[in-house]
């Protein structure tokens, strides 16, 4: 138990699947937390009952000033887990807005807040430019938007350099997490890979794609997170990432898993692109979603491999095996009805 009464841990993005995870992990141990929810954000029902809620947008400061404020005597740390996650490549002004103009509004009230401590910024390995294949992607120290591919990731490249200019030049306490991609159990909202999850499981999937990516365990991504609180050192950042696998290998560790049909044929990478290209086309004319884009294609063709050998040694992080989260997910995705 964490006996510390006189903090508050503020979290933004808790109705989301990793700051809701985070929020029921600092609760579990003791923590008061206080959550930043969209108004009407349906997923609010999720965040633990015993966080104290306050609606509100990133891009409104009144909302933001009402997050921040605690009275006197208390001390608070806020954990920056909120953005807009988009796997469209194209520029959107309304991910701009929140990931950096959002993030913008955070660092000014952790600087204008004296009893705010500490910062801890959730970021992206897509903020880290990608290396040539064979090579092991190692933290940086400078962002740049221009080195890496789509909104969603040049969003969190420029939000992420703001604050370390603001550890530089402002004296703000502050570090920063770039987990990988994101999976496990109560993803309530139901995002991207547990989407994909469902699909393989049900038999919508006719074919894969010959490429990798690189998940974390949601549970083992919150406590890298928190223990970025206590042992983040000041302007630095800390890769929270897993071993690649491929897409073959994890369809075949779900079919294992959930005893469902496996996929049996998986495109080559070339052959994808060319259906994502098609499909792109037809959604322009018809305006609806594509079911594969080129962006997806890239993601699972590019370097997914990454070094956490830093979160190890300094934030003590530790990643459960795919075998362990798919097992867990699986179970709760059939505990809530979600699959037969």
């Amino acid at each position: 138990m964490n006996s510390n009464n006189n903090r508050v841990i503020l979290v933004t993005g808790a109705a989301g699947f990793l700051g809701g995870t985070i929020c029921r992990h600092l609760i579990d141990r003791g923590d008061r937390v206080r959550a930043f929810v969209l108004p009407n954000d349906p997923a609010r029902k999720y965040v633990p009952a015993e966080a104290e809620i306050v609606e509100g947008d990133l891009t409104d400061m009144a909302s933001l000033e009402k997050f921040f404020t605690v009275e006197d005597g208390t001390q608070t740390i806020c954990l920056h887990i909120a953005s807009i996650v988009s796997v469209n490549p194209e520029y959107s002004q309304k991910v701009m807005d929140v990931n950096v103009g959002g993030t913008e509004n955070i660092i000014n009230l952790c600087l204008s807040h004296k009893e705010c401590v500490k910062l801890v910024y959730c970021s992206s390995t897509g903020a880290i430019p990608e290396l040539p294949k064979g090579e092991v992607i190692r933290e940086v120290e400078n962002f740049d938007s221009d080195k890496v591919l789509g909104c969603y990731s040049q969003s969190k490249a420029i939000a992420t350099q703001k604050v370390l200019d603001a550890v530089r030049e402002k004296g703000l306490n502050a570090c920063v997490v770039h987990p990988s991609g994101i999976m496990g159990p109560e993803d309530f909202a139901v995002g991207e890979t547990t989407g994909t999850l469902i699909k393989i499981i049900n038999g919508e999937m006719p074919a894969g794609i010959d490429g990798s990516f690189n998940l974390c365990d949601v549970r083992d991504l919150a406590d890298g997170t928190i223990a970025a609180i206590d042992k983040g050192r000041r302007g630095q950042c800390y890769i929270l990432g897993n071993k690649p696998v491929s897409f073959k290998k994890f369809c075949k560790m779900i079919s294992d898993e959930s005893g469902c049909k496996p996929v049996k044929m998986f495109l080559p990478i070339w052959a994808a692109n060319m259906m994502g290209k098609i499909m792109e086309n037809k959604a322009k004319k018809t305006g609806k979603k594509p079911l594969l884009t080129t962006f997806s294609v890239y993601n699972l063709a590019r370097n997914n491999t990454f070094d956490s050998s830093k979160a190890e040694r300094e934030l003590g992080y530790r990643t459960r095996s795919y075998e362990e989260t798919i097992h867990d997910e699986v179970q709760w995705l059939k505990s809530t009805g979600k699959i037969a």
